[in-house]
């Protein structure tokens, strides 16, 4: 491999490029649970958050360099592809970049956008190893969810008022996130059968709410639809009564073979397969939760990214 083509290719993998297809989901949820319709705002969210996550990916190898000198010595660090200063400071520019963007969505999206920063750089520099790593990466996503929420609430005066409706749907995404980040400690050494049964068993858990009625209910504050006397409004492809629970299934099925398999025969291999399995299945799950907001729309639009994730997965891994 060539210069020019190794080093573009070792920042690829620093950065974990094949996840940013489930990033957008998180602000576009947010929206949607808010009640609010993806504008101008939702778009700077969906930027910063592109940039925190990224930020949250060269920090994560800057901070184990040591630990993936020995377990891991073909990641771009211990490789020598690229050297600890540059990771570092990339971390701290795409950190500066995703808070100047989220600052054009409004001084609340900042407050959001800085809690959210702080804690990825908490968890990657000290909370990652230890029993509240799962949990700060869970609040960690959490927080994206709703800094899009916050940053698309109308009006902009009071984009603290969704806070309270979008938090369901943050939980939600956030126990998700609490299961595949409690299965991916083990996925370089493997050994660990009751955690991927447990992050199974919330899997299903999190399905069947997302099962449940979806609440077609416009939430406080949000903006009334306006009628529209001449032309009737245009049907989705499907009633979100019937594609909430077909994207619930969906998503369970994405992560549930690979941690069963895990479960059986917890190896590295597997293990680590459980994990990717479990990144990917984030975008049903995003679709689910804006379905279950009543925004079949964007649910399927953001479907559309399965297979963008898929294609960049089978050149980086995830993981």
């Amino acid at each position: 491999m060539t210069r020019a083509t190794g080093r573009p290719r070792a920042w690829a993998e620093l950065l974990r490029v094949s996840a940013l297809a489930s990033v957008p989901g998180d602000a576009l949820a947010g929206a949607a649970a808010a009640g609010s319709r993806p504008g101008r705002g939702t778009l700077w969210a969906i930027g910063a958050s592109l940039c925190l996550y990224e930020a949250g990916m060269a920090l994560n190898d800057w901070a184990d360099r040591d630990e993936d000198a020995a377990e891991r010595p073909h990641r771009p660090l211990p490789s020598g592809r690229i050297t600890p200063a540059a990771a570092l400071a990339a971390s701290a520019a795409l950190t500066a970049t995703g808070l100047g963007l989220a600052s054009r969505a409004g001084r609340p999206a900042l407050v959001v956008a800085t809690a959210l920063a702080t804690t990825v750089w908490a968890y990657d520099l000290g909370l990652k190893h230890t029993p509240a790593g799962p949990a700060t990466m869970a609040a960690a996503r959490a927080l994206d969810l709703l800094l899009g929420a916050t940053a698309t609430t109308h009006p902009p005066r009071r984009p603290f008022n969704s806070l309270p409706t979008a938090l369901p749907a943050a939980a939600l995404l956030g126990a998700h996130t609490y299961a595949v980040t409690a299965v991916s400690r083990h996925e370089t050494q493997g050994g660990s059968t009751r955690t991927p049964l447990a992050a199974l068993a919330v899997t299903l858990a999190v399905a069947g709410t997302l099962s449940s009625r979806a609440n077609q209910t416009p939430p406080s504050g949000a903006p009334a639809p306006r009628p529209r006397p001449t032309l009737p409004a245009p049907r989705p492809a499907l009633p979100a009564p019937r594609l909430g629970p077909l994207l619930a299934l969906a998503y369970a099925r994405t992560p549930a073979t690979h941690l069963l398999h895990a479960a059986l025969n917890p190896s590295a291999v597997l293990t680590e397969r459980a994990v990717g399995g479990g990144i990917r299945a984030t975008i049903p799950l995003q679709a689910a939760l804006a379905a279950r907001a009543g925004a079949p729309g964007t649910a399927l639009g953001l479907l559309g990214l399965v297979p963008l994730g898929r294609a960049l997965a089978r050149k980086v891994s995830p993981t």
